[in-house]
């Protein structure tokens, strides 16, 4: 046999038993389901925080981008001008 694959099934009971260890556990099953809720509760909450801060980031990033994007424009622009002033007297 493959050892990922024993791996993979040895990964799959651990977490078979940790849940049903979790949902047999002598505790109420109201108080097994709210702390199963809160937990779900705690990784979103988790995941929106590292969401919000990744969409921030690359906000910043774009913002930085489009910024030199546009010095980039404006430089172009100006020597289009200065080639412009410097042939038009020479066509003269």
């Amino acid at each position: 046999m493959n050892t990922g694959k024993v791996l993979l099934g040895v990964a799959a009971g651990l977490a078979a038993g940790a849940l049903l260890g979790i949902l047999f556990a002598p505790e109420k099953g109201s108080e097994t389901r709210q702390r199963i809720s809160k937990k779900a509760g705690d990784y979103a909450d988790s995941l929106k925080g590292t969401f919000n801060d990744l969409m921030g980031t690359l906000k910043e990033k774009a913002e930085a981008v489009k910024e030199e994007a546009s010095e980039y424009v404006q430089r172009g622009k100006r020597k289009v001008e200065e080639t412009t002033r410097d042939v038009n007297p020479a066509m003269s």
